[in-house]
């Protein structure tokens, strides 16, 4: 939950810090940093089955939203060029959807390899999962995965070389929680998240789901860059 000294300065911030639309520079609410109409442009993703790598391993799967011309942008901004604001928004926009999911014991963001945590500057899933973990009240485990590879991007390879590529990508110690979800912005083939939920598996957790911000709707098989 948050401390009341946070309380307090984010109901300072919201007096003395008008907020402007991310996407229209339209007031806006504080918390969610997009105004009406622009937050009415997001859409929530396409019903179906989770992808194939997902799903053999009966996994549930959370998206907050379909991966679009209205969430992309954001998304780019927060991933790619450290915009923590719009971080903080998509956190809060998506926050309703897990209020809903059913409750995890704890979550686990998956973790860039180092050399492109320096590149970037930021963990996007890691401050995702600290906005989820402070709102529901549910502790991040930021050690629970451990990025074993530096892997190539998942969008340049075809189905096999994605196998390839994150076979033993990420390993997970013992003793974790039963329920874990894991937490990531934006699931394309889902590839990445079932090399970590074959890591947890692996070291005892017996239910992980997967929560992320925004999915893309059937992939092609070498989709536009996202991951």
């Amino acid at each position: 939950m948050p401390t009341p000294f946070a309380t307090v300065w984010r109901a300072f911030e919201a007096w003395a810090l008008p907020s402007a639309c991310l996407a229209c520079d339209a007031p806006a609410p504080s918390d969610t940093l997009l105004c009406p109409p622009c937050r009415g442009l997001l859409r929530p993703p396409a019903a179906g089955a989770a992808p194939p790598d997902l799903e053999a391993l009966g996994v549930s799967l959370h998206a907050a939203f379909r991966y679009d011309g209205a969430s992309a942008p954001l998304l780019t901004r927060y991933k790619f060029h450290e915009d923590l604001a719009a971080g903080r928004a998509l956190a809060a926009l998506s926050l309703p959807v897990f209020r809903h999911a059913p409750r995890p014991q704890a979550l686990a963001p998956i973790p860039l390899h180092r050399r492109r945590l320096r590149q970037r500057g930021h963990d996007q899933a890691l401050g995702l999962a600290r906005d989820w973990g402070e709102a529901l009240g549910l502790p991040v485990l930021v050690d629970a995965l451990r990025r074993e590879r530096d892997t190539a991007p998942q969008t340049t390879l075809d189905a096999a070389e994605r196998a390839r590529n994150l076979h033993a990508a990420f390993h997970a110690p013992p003793g974790l929680p039963a329920h874990v979800a894991i937490v990531d912005d934006v699931l394309t083939t889902g590839s990445t998240a079932a090399a970590a939920v074959r890591a947890l598996q692996a070291a005892g957790v017996a239910t992980v789901d997967v929560w992320v911000v925004a999915q893309v709707p059937d992939p092609p098989a070498q989709p536009a860059r996202v991951k």
